[in-house]
């Protein structure tokens, strides 16, 4: 329920904490104790404190995204540091200069895809990024170049990482728990694109291809972008020569160069495969 919402017969919490506020100063009304549970950033933070925390973190994106009309997204992972192509002089190795095109291709892709979005009334397949900078923000320019929205979902780190100024205002979102920040980058995905990327890229990636290849998340096109790339960090063929994964397994992720590459496979994507869902949903 929001504060304007008089269908409840009961006193909304947004007026019973604006009223707190002008309580008498005494030693009664200062103590911690006193304070609303709700309004109260000490309590809240308290170790105890943690599943409700949990539940927030997932709620409020949850509830804003559908209040938005968000039905579906586009996922974008991808490393914050490949650079602009007209900053590629300044990238701190050769490599990272030389990926600086998939930052191109990651706007080019996001552009289409919010185009083809907004053909369709604008409530699917919205692109879904880090907020970051690097791909991430490549897919938040692309969307706002086609007129559309894009989420971002950040997260608190020890080296603050401000959202790019492309990501949607009201569907720029923060988090403290990487668990749930991946829980929401999933709930809605139609597909998933996988940008050269780090550690983070990684992790994401691995999550992702787990939750599908065990059921736990219906099958979505799978896009690698940069062959030559994936192939030189990740002995894909080893994996599955050792036992470790089964050869079929190879056959959930394809791999594109170009963002008309992947809008041409998500476009004639005909999965049969059951429906599974995100752990805890």
């Amino acid at each position: 329920m929001t504060t304007d919402d008089r269908t409840s017969p009961f006193r909304d919490a947004g007026t019973d904490r604006t009223t707190a506020a002008h309580v008498p100063d005494t030693p009664q009304t200062r103590a911690p104790a006193y304070r609303l549970a709700f309004a109260d950033d000490e309590f809240l933070c308290r170790d105890e404190l943690r599943p409700v925390r949990l539940q927030l973190e997932l709620l409020k994106p949850q509830m804003l995204l559908d209040e938005y009309g968000v039905e579906s997204t586009v996922v974008l992972f991808g490393g914050a540091r490949i650079p602009r192509p007209e900053d590629k002089a300044n990238a701190r190795t050769q490599t990272l200069a030389d990926l600086s095109s998939y930052y191109d291709e990651a706007r080019h892709f996001a552009r289409r895809m919010t185009e083809a979005s907004l053909n369709q009334g604008g409530h699917k397949n919205i692109i879904c990024t880090g907020g970051g900078p690097g791909v991430m923000e490549a897919g938040n320019h692309g969307a706002a170049e086609a007129g559309g929205i894009s989420i971002g979902l950040n997260i608190v780190l020890p080296h603050e990482q401000a959202p790019n100024d492309y990501v949607t205002p009201d569907l720029c979102f923060n988090f403290h728990y990487f668990a749930i920040r991946k829980m929401h980058f999933l709930m809605r995905a139609n597909a998933v694109c996988i940008f050269p990327g780090g550690f983070g890229t990684l992790d994401e990636m691995f999550e992702s291809l787990t939750l599908i290849q065990t059921g736990r998340m219906r099958r979505v096109p799978f896009l690698l972008f940069g062959r030559a790339f994936w192939e030189k960090i990740i002995n894909w063929d080893a994996l599955a020569d050792a036992g470790t994964i089964s050869p079929e397994d190879l056959e959930l992720f394809r791999f594109v160069e170009t963002a008309d590459e992947a809008i041409s496979i998500i476009e004639t994507w005909g999965d049969t495969a059951p429906r599974g869902d995100i752990p805890g949903r």
